[in-house]
Formats: structure tokens, sequence, C-alpha cells
């Protein structure tokens, strides 16, 4: 005897939507839900309604909760960021991945807002910047004010350390920064500067060098009021893009100093070892000291190209590995930020969020929470 299956009223219209704003392809999911195309049309066209397990799929794969799926109505969501990325073909496309962590940020920053993070700090809360200032003169009063200078990029212990100062100097202006995963060809990283507390986001997987320039890169977004999604290439005709190129290699190479540096490494000025070891004592990518190599004429375009290419490729096959064994508690501070944990934490404390509430922000379980409090 055939059983009867328990079907759910769910609202198609959103059905549709969820599935549309996931990044997936249609035929894609319903292969990845074995659903038929004949049966999706029908829920769609209102003939036939999912089961539960089917809808728990789909909520599964959208990233999207179970209960939306009841709602009279599509809520309401921001935009997604402009696309800044040198890529026509793809322009406004998005990856599956990089559409989540864009939907993730949201969350981190509404949570922050309802946290009472919803201002911007002393430094930057009357700077006023648009690209007809010069970049290179912003840049060097924000590293003033930040307070880094060569002695402290020479005598950080390594990329990693100087990565933690220049995320709390920017936390300290309630700019947040969050690491998380998405494909190096969709994204390099995005600023989300439409909503308080400003927001910039890196890619987790990328090199840790790369990060740093991402990271200052996407706060010249902030700084110019921008929301958006980019690879930072520094062959881009954006003005926006542009701009921030030149701001953060300004912020973490000022040209003098720059100059000077080229100028006592001249000998193998483009060798691996001396891009290499250049990169790991100034913690700036090799990308970054190319580029600023070719505006000083050190080299040119078509040197760094070649350059580039040779070296890239390199680096990144270095820095592929399995990653799964950093510990929760761990991985949660890189991701979210020291900050962000402990306005979690404080919240706890003041009864305003549940035990639950905060496993839900900071994605964690409950047998490494403890593990994380005593880490902040």
């Amino acid at each position: 005897m055939k059983k009867n299956v328990l079907k759910l009223n769910a609202n198609s219209e959103i059905i549709e939507w969820a599935i549309k704003t996931s990044g997936w392809e249609i035929n894609e999911i319903l292969k990845k839900l074995d659903i038929s195309k004949n049966t999706y049309d029908k829920w769609i066209k209102r003939l036939d309604n999912p089961t539960f397990k089917q809808l728990e799929l789909i909520s599964w794969k959208t990233k999207r909760p179970l209960a939306l799926f009841f709602l009279d109505k599509i809520p309401s969501e921001k935009p997604i960021p402009k696309d800044f990325r040198l890529n026509p073909e793809k322009e406004g496309q998005f990856n599956k991945k990089t559409i989540f962590a864009i939907r993730k940020s949201r969350k981190l920053q509404s949570i922050l807002k309802e946290f009472g993070e919803n201002y911007l700090g002393e430094v930057i809360k009357d700077l006023k910047v648009s690209t007809n200032n010069s970049p290179k003169e912003v840049a060097l009063r924000l590293r003033k004010r930040f307070g880094i200078t060569e002695e402290l990029q020479r005598k950080t212990k390594d990329p990693w350390s100087f990565f933690k100062i220049l995320r709390k100097k920017l936390e300290e202006e309630k700019i947040f920064n969050f690491q998380i995963s998405m494909p190096l060809e969709d994204a390099r990283g995005f600023a989300l500067s439409d909503d308080l507390p400003r927001v910039v986001v890196v890619n987790s997987g990328d090199l840790i060098e790369a990060r740093i320039f991402t990271l200052i890169h996407e706060f010249g977004h902030i700084l110019l009021g921008d929301t958006e999604v980019s690879i930072p290439n520094f062959i881009d005709t954006n003005s926006h893009e542009k701009w921030c190129n030149e701001f953060a290699s300004t912020f973490l190479l000022p040209i003098e100093m720059a100059k000077r540096i080229f100028k006592e490494n001249d000998k193998d000025l483009i060798g691996y070892n001396t891009l290499k070891r250049l990169s790991r004592k100034y913690k700036v990518s090799k990308s970054m000291l190319l580029y600023n190599m070719v505006k000083l004429k050190f080299i040119t375009p078509t040197d760094y190209m070649e350059i580039l290419e040779r070296y890239s490729k390199k680096d990144y096959s270095q820095n592929k590995s399995g990653g799964g064994g950093i510990p929760a508690e761990k991985r949660c501070i890189s991701e979210l930020g020291a900050s962000f944990v402990s306005l979690v934490a404080d919240n706890i404390d003041k009864k305003i969020i549940t035990y639950s509430d905060a496993l839900d922000y900071l994605s964690i379980k409950s047998k490494n929470f403890e593990k994380l409090m005593n880490k902040i």
C-alpha cells in the first residue's frame, strides 16, 4: 500500500526566489536535490507542493531558514554589492559561495548594529574622501594616525601578526573585518558601506600577504563609501579600483620607503628570493612590490606581468593545504575577529542575548564555546 506523503503549502514565489538568489544554476541545484524540472515547475505554478524533506533540502542548499518559505511575501534584502571586478562577461554574476559570504556578512553586520556598534571611530568619522582626493595623501595621513611605521612592519613577527594589528586598528574605527572563504577567481574581498557598522571582508583562502593588501584596499572602498565586490588588480581602469590600489600600496609601502628599499636591493630586485625576503620583511605581497616597482620605473609593465605570472603559480601551489586541523575556537576568532567575539560575550553577560543566540552568531558548537571564551 502506497504511503501518503505529507506535502507542505510553501510559498512558491519564495522557493523560486531562494533558488534564483542562491547562486545555483537551476538545473544544478535540482540535480543536487534529486528533483525533476517537471516537479519544480509544478511547484512554481502551484499545481503541487514539496514534501517536508524536499523543502528541508532546499532550505539547506540555499542557506535560507525553513520558516522563510511560509511567509506571505518575499522578504526585502539589501541588493548584492556593486561588481567592481575586471570581468565584464560575468558582471553581476557571483559564485554561490561568494553570495553566501555576502549574506553571512550582512547578518553579522546586523548583529553588530543590534549591539550598538552603529557609529564610526574618531579618526575617520569626519574624513570626507572622494576619488578627487589624492589616495597617496590620504594613505600617508591614515598610516601616521594608525601608528604604522617601517620599524613596526619590520619588527612584527610575521604577516599574520601584522594582519591582526591592521584589523585591530580598523576595529577601533568601528570598521569590522571578517575572513570568509570564497573562490579566489570570483572575489578577493568586498566592502559594505551602506549601513553601520562598516564591514570589510577578505577571502580566507588567499595568501596572507594578499589578504593584507585586500584589507587595506577594501578599507579604501569604505572611505569612498562603496559597497562593492572586487578582485584587486593593478591593471584595473575603474576609477574607484585605481584609487583604492594607490591608497593601499601607499599605506603599506610609502613611495620614499619603497624607493630606498628597491635601491638597496637592485642587484637582484626581481629575483624570487629577493621578492620573498622583502615580502616577509615588510609583510606585503610580491604583487604589490612589483606594482610599486612599475610605478617607480624600476621595471616595465611587461616585466610586471611576466614576473607575476611566473611567481604567483609557485606561491599559490605552496599555499595549498588541508586546513582541517585548525581548532574551532581559533577558526572562529580568525573569521570573525576578537572584537566581534568579545562583543558577543559581553552581550551574554548582560543577558541581552541568550547562550543559544551566541552559538548561532559565532557558528560554533557548545563544546567549543568555553575554549573560545578563554581565548579572548
